[in-house]
């Protein structure tokens, strides 16, 4: 069996993409996150695997049931930074039968979906799956077999994030599939980079299917 997670926080104002708040207005940053979470469970409902949100706060169960619909199931995140609430989903991943597990956020509403098709084709052969974002962190995690010894003493939300992990995927021994590079939208030259590229894409005759934060990002 294998299980995709989308790892999503309730995008309310002043607590979610705070560097974009503060350029912009803690309300459009919120409406931008919003805006990432619809297209991402849009284009990620496709994907043949059992497909899971895992939310926070838990207080925000109700928003997370009306938005996934029937399309996802909802996990709560477990408490603990970035690393320990990651390692806590890989492992009832495993204990609810997975043999591969592949998570990834709604920062990156234009990734494409043959990215994650891939990382689980990837995993029948290697340990652990990374898709490298261009701020130095990771876009994609994904782990077949077991939870690896890779999610503590990270410095998260670092351009380190990313080395620091493949150093500790080297130091347990583990084999390493790597996806092609891909782009968080946490800035406002992220989004502006985001706009220009849905724009060319869309020009191109490509379905980038973004529609959402397109429309916020043309208004």
């Amino acid at each position: 069996m294998t299980i995709l997670g989308i790892m999503a926080k309730w995008p309310r104002p002043g607590e979610v993409k705070t560097r974009l708040a503060a350029v912009t207005s803690p309300q459009w940053a919120a409406d931008l996150a919003y805006a990432c979470l619809q297209d991402t469970l849009e284009r990620l409902a496709v994907v043949e695997a059992r497909r899971v949100v895992v939310f926070a706060p838990r207080s925000a169960q109700d928003d997370f049931a009306r938005l996934a619909a029937d399309r996802f199931e909802l996990w709560p995140q477990a408490d603990g930074d970035l690393g320990q609430r990651m390692q806590a989903w890989f492992a009832t991943c495993l204990s609810n039968g997975a043999q591969r597990s592949v998570l990834l956020g709604a920062d990156s509403p234009s990734l494409p979906l043959d990215f994650v098709r891939s990382a689980f084709t990837r995993l029948l052969q290697h340990d652990v799956v990374l898709g490298p974002a261009t701020d130095g962190g990771y876009y994609l995690i994904g782990c077949a077999g077991r939870v690896p010894p890779i999610f503590e003493g990270i410095v998260w939300s670092t351009s380190s994030v990313l080395a620091e992990t493949v150093a500790k995927i080297q130091h347990a021994g583990l084999s390493l599939a790597l996806l092609p590079p891909w782009y968080d939208v946490d800035t406002l030259d992220d989004c502006q980079m985001l706009r220009g590229h849905l724009t060319a894409q869309r020009l191109a005759g490509m379905d980038h299917g973004a529609s959402h934060v397109e429309a916020l990002l043309n208004q």
